[in-house]
């Protein structure tokens, strides 16, 4: 049987299949790339799925397992096109979705969009308040739940035609018994309509975060369920028996069930599988420091992996497109620069590059599918660093005389440069945009990028991978084996991974044997539900691990850091080792601790893991020498940074061997992507295929 990963793109859709033969045989990896189709994004997974299925010689249903990454819950809410959302909350609550918390997204700018005000994700008219009232902080109930306010709500959304709705009450993670009532009454008045309830997505302290990600999981839920179960179907209507899994913002992956009633959680389902191959391709070659940089058509995605983990965010910095969503996230930063990135002069006269891109559809002007902008993939045509003649967009034909005309057409005669001149200005812009990022992910979080290794990938991220590496310092650079689809090769080196939290407020350098033996009973009370829910996966108790996180506060203080409980029942004899835990994640975070202060408890998490077999990559046959002649295909002229034009030889990266050397000037090219190597930095190819690329 075989497995495989299969990652949605802006520009392309990214595959990796696995093939298991018999013990005696080495597995063989096949990679593959196809456009994406942004009107319904199945289509080209399919269409993937099937060609990959026949490159590697064997028929879909003997696939046992694929993993999915997908953008369709991101993209419903950077286009605020999710669904229609309806909305049952405690009177005098009814507009907290529209106050937030006072906070101006930019302190010194008068011209600040709110997206929460401007963009509502559930419109004020469909936001109908409800008579009930839960109190703290031990959850009793004043005022009891009125059905028949619930019945003639659910009858005036049904009217409305609204197709989710959200049920928000004040402190239902103390007692969700309201909730679970009005969500059954909803049932039998609209018995088809999408449902959240809080506390079943986010059961957590504050009311305006967690009545937030209430509602964009109901706003991206119907088009996501709806687009996940399609492609299940879809793909058993073609044979396949395989076992379908969804990549989620955490870094592990879920079921399509799971995908559809969370789709809160995959928010950032493809980015995070971009992070986890790069830590994967770190492995391969022994190194744990990492910076990755994932540069794909329309984006570029970076993370920050220290000593070999992947960081998770905190949840006063877990955002997307504005609105905050308490749903765990791997800590990366996603900006607008990618190979259809387009560059344009602004009304000030300003050279841009990005945040619009091109896309799949017309995609860079090279692709002569009727774009007419110059983009940063037709800046890398006109500079001979992409070769018509070995280029990796699934079949695309490239045509250098159009990408020329876009160029001159768009830019230099308002800029007065050259053709050639203008190209280089492209990369440099997106170049410095990229670095400028990293920086802000890494000095600006005092981490030293001298200590780290760039690891390179997408299928335009080892085009700049050398000069991003050189603006910040870093040590070297890496570039996996297959890099243009290292974020598929992330969804096969992952695992099954769910999250549950609860609220208990707890002090606890104060407290006493009854407020932990209520704790105890609480995290006992999560394991089981964590347990239950990878059974219900057909993970058996020896495949299962659980790491029970305490998410903590010094008093006063208005947000958590995690911490992790010790082995065993919390007592009075080890509960000083969690505080110090807390202590160390503040010192590390913030670079200072307040250790005579209390600690509070705020939430608990239980993270459930089963361990997945990971993608089992050959080792390169072992080679001799310096820049291998019978890896070279040809020379071509290229233009370098300070615009010198030299005849470049290019590598057939597949030919190349464990141990050997490339000096630059050289380009490597591949299926999936191209690595560009300039004059005064040398090639290493390591033990299993990386290139690890240094200052000569």
């Amino acid at each position: 049987m075989s497995k495989i990963g299969v990652d949605v793109g802006g520009t392309f859709t990214d595959l990796i299949l696995e093939k298991e033969n018999s013990e005696a045989e080495k597995n063989k990896v096949f990679v593959h790339k196809v456009p994406s189709t942004p009107k319904d994004q199945s289509i080209g997974v399919i269409r993937g799925v099937i060609e990959i299925c026949e490159m590697a010689g064997i028929d879909l249903n003997e696939v046992k397992t694929i993993v999915h990454g997908t953008t369709i819950a991101t993209n419903a809410i950077i286009e605020y096109d999710g669904a229609e959302v309806g909305m049952l909350t405690t009177k005098g609550f009814r507009d907290i979705l529209h106050m937030a918390r006072h906070k101006r997204p930019h302190n010194f700018s008068m011209q600040f969009d709110v997206p929460w005000q401007s963009k509502p994700l559930v419109k004020r008219r469909n936001r109908i308040p409800i008579t009930e009232r839960i109190l703290p902080p031990d959850g009793k109930i004043e005022t009891e739940l009125n059905e028949q306010d619930v019945r003639e709500a659910a009858k005036l959304l049904k009217k409305q035609e609204v197709e989710a709705v959200i049920i928000c009450f004040i402190f239902s993670f103390l007692n969700n018994k309201h909730e679970i009532r009005a969500k059954e009454i909803l049932k039998e008045i609209i018995p088809d309509i999408y449902i959240s309830c809080s506390y079943e997505v986010a059961d957590v302290i504050r009311e305006y975060e967690r009545f937030s990600t209430a509602a964009m999981n109901a706003f991206v839920g119907p088009r996501t369920s709806f687009y996940l179960r399609n492609l299940e179907n879809s793909l058993r209507s073609k044979g396949a028996n395989a076992e379908i899994r969804v990549m989620q913002s955490n870094g592990g992956v879920t079921t399509i069930e799971g995908g559809s009633q969370k789709p809160v959680t995959i928010l950032m389902s493809g980015p995070a599988g971009g992070v986890i191959g790069g830590k994967w391709a770190g492995d391969l070659s022994g190194v744990k420091n990492l910076i990755t940089v994932d540069i794909g058509g329309t984006s570029a995605d970076i993370s920050v992996v220290p000593n070999g983990n992947v960081r998770i965010m905190n949840p006063r910095d877990t955002k997307v497109a504005g609105y905050p969503i308490l749903a765990p996230m791997i800590d990366l930063a996603t900006i607008g620069a990618g190979g259809g990135s387009i560059a344009y002069v602004d009304e000030g006269g300003a050279f841009r590059v990005g945040p619009r891109s091109a896309g799949a559809e017309p995609g860079p002007a090279c692709y002569g599918k009727g774009g007419t902008e110059p983009t940063v993939t037709d800046a890398q045509v006109v500079l001979g660093r992409l070769d018509p003649n070995h280029f990796l967009a699934g079949g695309i034909e490239i045509k250098p005389e159009l990408a020329i005309n876009a160029i001159e057409n768009n830019l230099c005669s308002k800029l007065n440069l050259s053709v050639k001149e203008a190209a280089l200005g492209i990369i440099r812009v997106i170049n410095s945009n990229m670095s400028l990022e990293i920086r802000a992910n890494s000095v600006a979080q005092g981490i030293d990028p001298r200590q780290y290794s760039l690891v390179a990938f997408g299928g335009a991220g080892p085009l700049h991978g050398v000069d991003l590496a050189k603006s910040v310092s870093a040590k070297e650079i890496i570039i996996p084996p297959a890099p243009g689809i290292n974020a598929a090769t992330g969804l096969l080196a992952t695992d099954m991974q769910y999250e549950f939290t609860r609220s208990v407020l707890i002090t606890i350098s104060e407290s006493e044997q009854s407020d932990l033996d209520k704790l105890n009973a609480e995290l006992n009370d999560l394991m089981n539900i964590a347990q239950k829910a990878l059974e219900v996966d057909g993970v058996k108790s020896i495949g299962q691990k659980f790491t029970r996180i305490a998410e903590c506060r010094y008093q006063g203080q208005g947000f958590e850091l995690r911490a992790e409980f010790p082995d065993g029942p919390i007592t009075l004899n080890n509960k000083d080792i969690l505080i110090k835990n807390f202590h160390d994640s503040h010192m590390r975070d913030y670079d200072h601790a307040f250790e005579e202060q209390n600690v509070e408890i705020i939430t608990l998490r239980v993270i459930a893991l089963a361990t997945t077999e990971k993608l089992n990559w050959s080792k390169l046959e072992i080679g001799d020498g310096k820049n291998p002649k019978d890896a070279i295909m040809y020379e071509s002229p290229t233009t370098f940074e300070d615009g010198t034009v030299l005849d470049t030889p290019r590598y057939d990266r597949n030919k190349l061997k464990f141990g050997q050397t490339i000096s630059g000037a050289a380009i490597i090219t591949q299926q999936d992507s191209t690595t560009f190597i300039p004059p005064d930095y040398i090639a290493t190819i390591s033990e299993y295929g990386n290139l690890i690329i240094r200052e000569s």
